[in-house]
């Protein structure tokens, strides 16, 4: 009977969704007329490298995300006031026009949500938004980050990271040393690129992480906070491990092994890494921390 009831409650929900873009094809029109062309930039300048790999994925689970969200925020639905949509959507529009002409990839993309937000904010009203906050914030992997935010975390942690394998491995015995970024051991030569001391793999799992603590434990927004700013060690710690295998590939199978099939290995063997700290991390915040996982945020009470 419970099934029935959820199969009958999501009919009627993509029922309504369907007479309300039936009754609003001007706006409809309009924002596919924001969303396309943008979507298409990002579809080929993102998702087609390593880096935004994730993009299709996040999209298609964000929206499941959302839509099962929506039918929960219903009833705080409320139309605000037309000066607070306007305070909110002309200089969205405006400067999404100024990076369209532009050609700025990374501030269209996210000028162009703000956009999406802001008419469903228009619809439905500042605390429905508020109910939905995670998949409408999941939603933003989508989108690739500014490529000066990319840089500024990308290049000191191709140092550290570099420097600090060399270091291990010259304390092993491997006649290894490094300028840099750059990795000599014994008479091969290597340079610790993006996608192995980078921005790359924090991307997508700070996504995959995320969907997870949401999905299985449905936490609070700090807890999921909480995750989110244990990526960035679990991803230091998983990009440090894929170079101690690169570079020891490269010295004991030489630069062809390690720079073929090897490589790609090595980047599955990082990926799982973090995966698997990351879960490990949930376990034992749930052992130290009980109550925090199972705690879940009350959405707003609705108007009387």
């Amino acid at each position: 009977m419970a099934t029935n009831a959820s199969v009958l409650n999501q009919q009627s929900l993509v029922s309504s969704i369907l007479n309300w873009l039936k009754a609003n094809p001007v706006l409809v029109a309009g924002v596919l007329a924001v969303m396309v062309p943008t979507m298409l930039l990002v579809a080929n300048e993102s998702w087609s490298t390593e880096q935004g790999a994730h993009g299709p994925i996040v999209l298609a689970t964000g929206l499941w995300l959302l839509l099962r969200e929506w039918s929960k925020a219903r009833p705080l639905f409320e139309a605000p006031p037309a000066w607070q949509v306007a305070a909110f959507f002309v200089p969205l529009l405006l400067l999404y026009f100024i990076s369209r002409v532009s050609h700025i990839v990374e501030t269209e993309g996210f000028l162009m949500y703000g956009l999406v937000v802001a008419t469903m904010f228009s619809f439905i009203g500042g605390r429905a938004i508020t109910a939905m906050w995670f998949p409408l914030i999941y939603l933003l992997f989508v989108l690739p980050p500014p490529e000066s935010l990319v840089a500024m975390v990308t290049n000191p942690l191709k140092i550290a990271l570099s420097e600090s394998a060399v270091k291990l491995l010259y304390y092993l015995g491997y006649p290894i040393a490094s300028a840099g970024v750059t990795i000599q051991v014994g008479q091969y030569q290597l340079l610790v690129a993006e996608a192995c001391a980078g921005l790359n793999s924090l991307i997508s799992l700070s996504a995959i992480a995320l969907f997870y603590v949401y999905l299985r434990h449905h936490a609070n927004a700090r807890y999921a906070l909480l995750m989110f700013l244990a990526i960035l060690p679990v991803a230091i710690f998983a990009n440090f491990v894929r170079i101690l295998l690169l570079v020891l590939l490269t010295y004991h199978s030489g630069e062809a092994a390690a720079q073929g099939f090897l490589h790609d290995f090595a980047g599955m063997t990082m990926f799982m890494t973090a995966l698997i700290t990351i879960f490990a991390i949930d376990h034992v915040v749930g052992l130290i921390w009980p109550g925090l996982k199972s705690k879940k945020a009350q959405p707003p009470a609705a108007a009387a």
